[in-house]
């Protein structure tokens, strides 16, 4: 159950909901499927599929959630052949043109037509709240993603405010300098053999470099030349691995071989304990790494 992807978002007001209070709220949005003639839906569901009922699943003072998304797969060639069908019956009987708004009107009644027959397509997304530390993790592999459980998570509460975290220092400049000077490094954090560069005058211009030493002279030849990190695989406490991109999000987050011996030699016989389990230790993670993301490019902003 660990996340492939997190983005975070700092709370700015303290998220006060019991677990109760949330599960209550949760199932008030609770995931159904799509009706007949209806092209999507997207809902609440059990983050631990052994636990169907609990939508808001705590531990420790973490909460996870998580949202499932269901969307009919209608392709528009077949959308759009339907409808040609359609125009060359209508133009052959009718002997008349059929025009941009009659073929709009055939395009709805296609659609309608095909939905019942349509196969559906899933996603899930889950997130971790943490109102001690004042975040919310979401794993996603883009903001458009994750932002749209947070809109449905404000939706169903009424309000949620957050943002996403603002530092004082590029994220880009930082980790470029990394690579030129090895021992700006924070502590915890070690650069693994991943990053990508983009030129800042090419538009367009990136470099993508995997399983090389980065500080080669070639590689920092690029550096020099004015390229700046925007992608960089990380260590990070001798625990996970993960890519950090310059907006502060992560992709590829990975257990290190020393934590998954850790976690196989305490592992419970039940699922739902194991679970549980999982999520602790992914939360205790998160919950030091990001104060160290922050930390590594110059604090929180305080902006006007």
């Amino acid at each position: 159950m660990w996340f492939k992807n997190v983005i975070f978002y700092r709370l700015t007001d303290s998220f006060s909901y019991t677990q109760e209070q949330l599960q209550q709220k949760l199932q008030e949005q609770a995931y159904t499927p799509c009706k007949s003639q209806e092209l999507s839906r997207y809902g609440w569901v059990s983050p631990c599929r052994l636990l169907d009922d609990m939508l808001a699943h705590e531990v420790h003072g973490m909460t996870m959630i998580a949202a499932r998304k269901e969307e009919k797969i209608l392709p528009s060639s077949v959308i759009k052949d339907a409808v040609s069908e359609k125009v060359a019956v209508i133009e052959q009987e009718q002997a008349r043109k059929v025009y941009k708004k009659e073929k709009d009107q055939l395009k709805d009644e296609v659609i309608l037509d095909l939905l019942p027959r349509a196969f559906s397509r899933f996603q899930q997304t889950t997130a971790l709240i943490s109102p001690s530390q004042g975040w919310i993790a979401v794993d996603a592999s883009s903001h458009k993603r994750a932002e749209e459980l947070l809109s449905h998570l404000r939706g169903t509460l009424g309000s949620l405010p957050l943002t996403l975290p603002d530092v004082n220092q590029s994220p880009s400049a930082v980790m470029s300098n990394w690579l030129e000077h090895n021992e700006t490094i924070p502590d915890g954090f070690a650069i693994m053999d991943e990053c990508e560069l983009r030129d800042n005058v090419m538009e367009g211009g990136v470099i993508r470099i995997k399983g090389q030493q980065l500080e080669d002279e070639e590689f920092v030849a690029h550096l020099e030349a004015g390229k700046r990190v925007t992608k960089l695989a990380l260590g990070w406490d001798e625990q996970i691995k993960i890519v950090l991109n310059d907006d502060l999000s992560i992709k590829r987050l990975k257990l290190t071989e020393q934590l998954q011996e850790k976690m196989a030699d305490e592992a419970a016989e039940d699922e739902v304990a194991q679970f549980d389990a999982d999520m602790v230790q992914m939360g205790l993670e998160l919950a030091k790494l990001y104060p160290a993301l922050i930390a590594a490019f110059g604090g929180e902003a305080q902006r006007p």
